[in-house]
């Protein structure tokens, strides 16, 4: 069974690059300088995009996490950034930009801890997104030895707090890059409890090396997911989109047997799919695409 044949709808949320423009510039031409894994809240009028920025690297790699605001979520203005030293990390991933009920902002910061290929999760809270001060910080999910934990996708529906986190085993020196999701819960978004793998690789598919789910919706049916998903430990930092569903969220399952969405040009990658559906009825996506040139740039798509 090919995608075409298995499309039950997903396609209305899947990028089209040419109906996209470029939202965030990479930092500098070539492979290694990235501009993306977005996140995205509208609020107060505006909407706002945290997203990742990354030298090659031995030059900086993920050197600072930016939130920027736009008034047509196609032209933003930075207002605000956190450096890769004030968190005491030797790279920075993927971000999770949250509102709370009360109005409290939060920044979930994926870490590198210095020196080993453990990731942790931290969160910074202010009253305002140009607010963040990288002093006042907690840790959240801190992995352990034997797993390092990042990217997290934070959605609240239904009084909880859902997480899905890309999860990645340290026991096999250079087997770190494997991953699978796992999906946590919470009452407040900061005390995480866990419940498994939500989505596992595939043996022998383009996703067999690793899953990160990089963006959820819930519908009356249950859940409907994208994913950046790789074959092998060559197609790291090129990953490109999948859609997987389930009737719960701690298990969900892959649809079709191709990638749904990937860029034309270099290593294909096309990936970190953020899908904001905005007070107006519409979704707003944003993603991180390779370019001709090898860099990744961050496009912004309205549906």
């Amino acid at each position: 069974m090919n995608n075409r044949q298995s499309d039950r709808g997903f396609s209305a949320l899947l990028p089209r690059l040419d109906r996209s423009v470029v939202a965030i510039e990479p930092p500098g031409e070539g492979e290694g300088y990235w501009a993306g894994a977005p996140s995205a809240v509208e609020g107060d009028g505006w909407i706002y995009l945290a997203y990742r920025l990354r030298r090659p690297i031995g030059e900086g790699r993920g050197y600072a996490v930016a939130i920027a605001r736009s008034a047509d979520g196609e032209r933003f203005e930075q207002v605000a950034a956190i450096g890769k030293d004030e968190m005491d990390a030797e790279s920075l991933e993927r971000p999770a930009l949250t509102r709370t009920p009360e109005g409290t902002w939060r920044l979930y910061l994926s870490c590198a801890t210095t020196g080993t290929k453990h990731w942790r999760v931290e969160v910074l809270e202010a009253a305002d997104p140009a607010g963040f001060d990288a002093r006042n910080r907690r840790v959240v999910l801190p992995g352990d030895a034997r797993t390092g934990v990042k990217d997290p996708v934070i959605v609240r529906h239904g009084g909880v707090w859902h997480l899905w986190a890309s999860c990645h085993p340290l026991a096999e020196a250079d087997e770190e890059d494997r991953m699978v999701t796992r999906y946590a819960t919470s009452a407040d978004g900061l005390e995480w409890s866990w419940h498994g793998t939500a989505l596992g690789r595939r043996a022998g598919a383009w996703d067999a090396r690793g899953v990160r789910v990089s963006a959820v919706r819930f519908t009356p049916d249950g859940i409907v997911a994208a994913y950046d998903g790789r074959a092998s430990a060559a197609e790291n930092y090129e990953e490109r989109t999948g859609i997987a569903t389930g009737r719960v969220p701690q298990t969900l399952t892959a649809q079709g047997t191709l990638p749904w969405a990937a860029s034309p040009f270099h290593g294909g990658g096309l990936r970190y799919l953020e899908i904001l559906r905005t007070s107006d009825g519409r979704d707003r996506l944003f993603y991180e695409v390779t370019r001709a040139d090898g860099a990744h740039e961050l496009r912004a798509e309205l549906r």
